[in-house]
């Protein structure tokens, strides 16, 4: 389908971007890689007057080390996230969820700090931030703001961003000694998006029992949700592979469990056990315990 008639604006700079933002208001839309935004405008699904188009920003394209976290500019896109030697190294949770998202054209074109704000409820990164407790910068005419990412996705397709607000940096911590991470993921056949997607962050003890477990998972519910009872059933136990099931059988406690023509909710919370179990076994290998 054609999309409805819009104004399309370019930002040169941050501070444009802005200020367009804000003087449009709810008739105005953000265009970073259009992997999210456009397909709905085909579908009508949206309609914006005017879109703001912030890809030529480079100052929002980078990945660098920022003390014991590490910040990622909103418009890397998700092969550059994949390719990072310096995530790689020091948070390899997001190299390894980028490398499962679309195809090899949809990496090199879709934007981290895009798919974020869209808050698709079977998108990938939303379960790799809530499990690393990431922080997300918006910035406004008004000034700049962190949210804790744990406060950032409301409901289907709405997070705390305020409509005057641009996502403009991820910030994530770098992985200690004796800490482990995975994500686990079941893709649609079709769209390539999570039918269940599971990022999992150990750490554990020299006795090898868990000091600390964080669990984000996505395409389950109508938003991505940490799995806080999975995390309650791991903390200060021994990493045993029990252990990890009888957690993992809690992975959808008290969601509402989509459902759809490929998947039931009871097929759905069934893969969503399945694969935080995978996710956290990969993790304490990784680690350098064996469960």
């Amino acid at each position: 389908m054609i999309p409805e008639p819009f104004e399309y604006h370019v930002a040169h700079s941050l501070e444009e971007a802005s200020r367009l933002v804000a003087q449009f208001g709810s008739d105005g839309k953000i265009l970073a890689g259009g992997h999210s935004l456009v397909p709905l405008m085909k579908f009508r699904l949206a309609a914006p007057k005017y879109l703001v188009d912030i890809s030529r920003l480079g100052d929002l394209k980078y990945i660098r080390e920022d003390g014991e976290r590490i910040e990622i500019g909103a418009l890397t896109t998700h092969y550059e996230v994949e390719s990072s030697e310096l995530l790689k190294a020091k948070c390899p949770l997001l190299p390894e969820t980028a490398a499962e998202i679309g195809d090899v054209q949809v990496r090199n074109r879709g934007t981290i700090g895009g798919s974020i704000s869209h808050a698709d409820p079977a998108g990938d990164w939303p379960a790799p931030i809530l499990a690393l407790d990431a922080d997300i910068k918006a910035v406004s005419t008004r000034g700049e703001r962190w949210i804790a990412v744990r406060d950032l996705f409301v409901e289907l397709l709405t997070t705390a961003l305020a409509g005057d607000e641009i996502l403009t940096a991820i910030r994530v911590p770098a992985l200690g000694v004796r800490s482990g991470s995975a994500y686990s993921k079941l893709h649609h056949p079709a769209s390539g998006y999570a039918m269940v997607g599971v990022a999992a962050v150990i750490s554990l003890d020299e006795q090898g029992n868990i000091t600390k477990a964080s669990v984000g998972i996505t395409g389950v519910g109508p938003k991505a949700y940490r799995a806080t009872a999975v995390e309650e059933g791991l903390q200060g136990k021994p990493a045993s592979v029990k252990r990890l099931a009888e957690a993992s059988a809690h992975a959808a406690e008290a969601i509402e469990v989509n459902s759809d023509l490929y998947a039931s909710a009871e097929y759905r919370t069934h893969l969503a056990t399945v694969y935080t179990r995978r996710a956290l076994e990969r993790s304490i290998e990784r680690a350098g315990h064996a469960a």
